[in-house]
C-alpha cells in the first residue's frame, strides 16, 4: 500500500510494504517486503532497506546507508552520511552505514556516517552513535551509576561483560550466565 499523499518513485518496493502519507522515496532506492515506512519519512537514492523493517515518522534515510532485515527504527532517528559537510560542497560518495539484522533504534537517536550497528544491538532512545556497535550490545545514553554522576559517554555493553562496582557493595552488579546479579543474588 502507498499512501496517495506519498511520493514514491521507486519501482524496487517488496510486496506487502506500507507507505504512509508525506513520504518521500527517490527512484534508486531498495525497499523491502513487509515493511512499514510511517508519515514525513524522507528515503534517498543509494538506500538498500530489507525485508520487515520498520520506519516510524520523521526518519530521514540518506545515501550510503544500508538497513538489513528485520530493523526498527523509531521516531525522528537521524542518520547522518556526511562527516564534514558544507553548503554547497557536495563529495562524490558518502561514508557507507550499515544496520544489521534485528537491530533496534530508539526515538531521537543520532547515528553518524560511516557507523555499523550488529545484529539484534539496540540504541536506546536520544543516544549519539558515534562508533561501531557489536552483535547483541546495547547503547544506553547519560547513564547515572551513582548519586549524580553521569557518564559523558554512553556505556557500551552485553549481559556477557557488565560489571558496575560501587564503595557499598549492596550496590554492586555483575552479569552471571547472562544474568544480572545483584551482590549474588540474581534480579
Amino acid at each position: 500500500m502507498i499512501h496517495p499523499l506519498s511520493d514514491v518513485q521507486s519501482k524496487n518496493i517488496g510486496e506487502n510494504t506500507k507507505i504512509w502519507q508525506f513520504c518521500v522515496v527517490l527512484p534508486n532506492a531498495i525497499i523491502g517486503e513487509n515493511c512499514n515506512i510511517c508519515s514525513h519519512c524522507f528515503i534517498e537514492n543509494d538506500v538498500k532497506i530489507g525485508n520487515n523493517v520498520t520506519i516510524k515518522c520523521g526518519v530521514q534515510v540518506w545515501d550510503g546507508i544500508t538497513i538489513e532485515d528485520d530493523v526498527f527504527i523509531g521516531a525522528n532517528v537521524s542518520f547522518t552520511n556526511d562527516k564534514y559537510p558544507r553548503s554547497k560542497q557536495y563529495p562524490s560518495t558518502f561514508a557507507k552505514t550499515l544496520i544489521k539484522k534485528g537491530a533496534s533504534i530508539g526515538a531521537g537517536a543520532v547515528i553518524l556516517p560511516g557507523i555499523i550497528i550488529g545484529e539484534r544491538a539496540t540504541i536506546a532512545a536520544g543516544a549519539v552513535v558515534t562508533k561501531d556497535v557489536g552483535d547483541d550490545c546495547t547503547i544506553i545514553p547519560q547513564i547515572t551509576l551513582r548519586g549524580g554522576g553521569v557518564i559523558n559517554n554512553p556505556l557500551f555493553a552485553t549481559l556477557s561483560n557488565i560489571k558496575i562496582k560501587s564503595k557499598n557493595p549492596k550496590n554492586s552488579y555483575q552479569a552471571i550466565n547472562n544474568r544480572v546479579n545483584n551482590h549474588g543474588k540474581a534480579m
